[in-house]
């Protein structure tokens, strides 16, 4: 059995999306990740479809896109969180297998995720500052530059609220800025390639 056989048989796209932070209503539905939803429009079972951006497919599928990887990194990790033998070979036993993490350990690796992204966002923009600032009053603006300027007070207030925040504002932050995350954590990696 493949990698990937191997974790579509032991994990919906539901238990995926449950585990890491979703909350999907009665009818199986849930705010879509990929665009900004305010109203559930996302139906999850064994794959998962979003009515409105039109994002579909199964749980690797929905791990990759949501955590920015590959396919094959989507599938360790899915092994990995679900506590699931990444040998080809074997064969799972349990199809119910649950996570051994509390929701509290969740949270606080979330934050310390966001933490870590948001640091390293934050050390570049200031050395963009520095390094793409203009030479004289006539010398044209380096789009780094303007991001830094545009963007430093933002990711200081976000760290801020990570570091100091009272757990309802942590909570807020991290579902209301979950895509914002991923999207600086992608770019980063793609800084230093």
């Amino acid at each position: 059995m493949s990698l990937f056989d191997t974790v579509k048989s032991n994990v919906t796209t539901r238990q995926a999306v449950e585990f890491y932070g979703l909350k999907i209503n009665r009818y199986g539905m849930c705010v879509c990740p990929f665009h900004n939803d305010k109203n559930p429009s996302m139906k999850v079972d064994k794959r998962f479809h979003c009515f409105a951006c039109g994002e579909d497919g199964d749980v690797i599928d929905f791990v990759s896109k949501y955590f920015g990887l590959s396919l094959k990194d989507a599938a360790i990790k899915i092994c990995d969180d679900f506590h699931i033998s990444r040998d080809e070979k074997y064969k799972a036993v349990s199809k119910t297998l649950k996570p051994k993490k509390s929701g509290e350990q969740l949270f606080e690796e979330t934050c310390k995720y966001y933490y870590k992204v948001l640091s390293d966002y934050l050390h570049l923009l200031k050395k963009w500052k520095i390094e793409y600032a203009p030479k004289d009053e006539i010398s044209e603006w380096h789009p780094y530059f303007c991001e830094a300027l545009r963007e430093i007070s933002h990711v200081e207030y976000l760290l801020d609220t990570l570091l100091y925040g009272d757990i309802s504002d942590r909570a807020f932050l991290i579902e209301d800025c979950k895509r914002e995350v991923i999207d600086i954590e992608r770019r980063l990696n793609e800084l230093t390639l």
